[in-house]
């Protein structure tokens, strides 16, 4: 139950002013990465593909892109956000105080989801400028980007709990997310794979994002959007259990 708003805020604005604090590393960079994706991929790709289910290529990748940054940003996030209380010790302040678990994680999490939300907003309006851009159904694509920077700021949350040390903190991000993100159509169709290929890229998870969002703007999709809709939910669900089970049992937060 939440029921201090006082405490939620001031863990969110601590959170939100470190990110003005480190503009350049939070907001700036970033963005200048996913515009040098947009920019190399749009070139290098998009001079030989024209077009993908009638969408010009270098519209085509911008929710893809978007997504990437979304998902690498809500975990990088949110994973240094709680880590770091835990690396100075001043996590047992915070859990010694009278805040409960939810306005812990309401806290963190919010701030993470936040700042990856206007980072993937401040992302497409940089696309646009590049290519032009059309949003079939805008309030589904806010959605979806909602709903995908909580989720992944929640599973950010479960890696910094997790984590032992700072490179723990990259490893989840670099050896599974990132793979997945580019293996889940960031850049192409799946329909453009082989059948057996088809198939296996069903069992990444990343791909109902991506279709679910690119729908959103184009409305065509790899999957049904409806199942997007529910493979993010059920996604959401079960970060949400995961925290709970920390929270209940303690895990790497009792000396």
């Amino acid at each position: 139950m939440i029921s201090n708003l006082r405490a939620v805020r001031a863990i969110y604005m601590f959170e939100m002013s470190r990110t003005a604090r480190t503009l350049l590393q939070s907001i700036v960079s970033p963005v200048l990465s996913t515009s040098l994706y947009f920019i190399v991929f749009g070139a290098a790709i998009g001079s030989r593909i024209s077009e993908i289910d009638g969408v010009p290529y270098g519209a085509f990748i911008v929710p893809g892109l978007i997504m990437l940054l979304l998902l690498t940003q809500s975990v990088a996030n949110a994973s240094f956000g709680i880590y770091f209380p835990r690396f100075t010790g001043t996590i047992y302040e915070i859990l010694s105080a009278p805040v409960s678990y939810g306005e812990i994680v309401l806290g963190y999490v919010g701030a993470a989801a936040t700042k990856s939300v206007i980072l993937g907003l401040i992302v497409l309006a940089t696309a646009g400028v590049f290519v032009p851009l059309r949003i079939a159904h805008p309030v589904w694509m806010l959605a979806f980007l909602v709903l995908t920077a909580v989720t992944f700021s929640l599973l950010g949350f479960i890696i910094g709990i997790w984590a032992e040390g700072f490179e723990r903190l990259q490893l989840v991000p670099l050896l599974v997310i990132t793979p997945l993100t580019f293996l889940g159509g960031t850049f192409y169709s799946i329909s453009v794979l082989p059948p057996p290929w088809q198939t296996v890229a069903l069992f990444n998870p990343v791909v109902y994002l991506i279709s679910g969002f690119r729908w959103s703007f184009f409305e065509t999709a790899d999957v049904h959007v409806g199942v997007s809709l529910a493979m993010t939910l059920l996604f959401l669900g079960l970060c949400l259990a995961g925290i709970a089970w920390i929270f209940r049992t303690g895990y790497r937060l009792k000396a």
